[in-house]
Order: structure tokens, then C-alpha cells, then sequence
């Protein structure tokens, strides 16, 4: 993931998500808050991660829809059914 600068006029600066969707919904709506100020964390499964990593079309081998989607966010992979 791409680091952010804190800029403190953001309107959800000092707020924190966790984001455990997958594919386009949830990270896109996760990316607005993130865009937005907010200190966004990916969850991703430790098994392969989110599937929007295998989307075309890649960028230096990485899906580009993947990148774009997680901009201004940090992640980890882990297994929710047993943290």
C-alpha cells in the first residue's frame, strides 16, 4: 500500500476504519474514507489475499484495480477465525 501524508484539514483526520471487505464494494468505499482523512486498515486472508489482486489489467505485475482501490491505506493479512 502507498503511505499518505497526514493532512490535518481532512474531514476524517483522527479516525480510524478496519476494512475486511473484498473484491470492489468495500475496499472502494474504504478508499473514500481513506481519500477523505481517514486512517484506513486493510484485513486481507492470509490465503491469497483479496481477489481483486488477480484483476486486470497488471502494472508491473501488480492489478492496477487492486492499487487503485487501496491508495492511502495500510493492511495485514490475517485469519479471522483464529487471530
Amino acid at each position: 500500500m502507498t503511505a499518505r501524508k497526514e493532512i490535518p484539514n481532512h474531514p476524517l483526520t483522527g479516525i480510524r476504519v478496519v476494512e475486511v471487505g473484498i473484491y470492489m464494494a468495500g475496499p472502494f468505499c474504504a478508499m473514500q474514507l481513506a481519500d477523505l482523512g481517514a486512517d484506513v486498515i486493510k484485513v486481507e486472508n492470509p490465503d491469497g489475499g483479496d481477489i481483486a489482486r488477480d484483476s486486470a489489467p497488471f502494472l508491473d505485475g501488480e492489478s492496477s484495480a487492486f492499487i487503485r482501490l487501496n491508495r492511502n491505506k495500510r493492511s495485514l493479512a490475517m485469519n479471522l477465525k483464529a487471530p
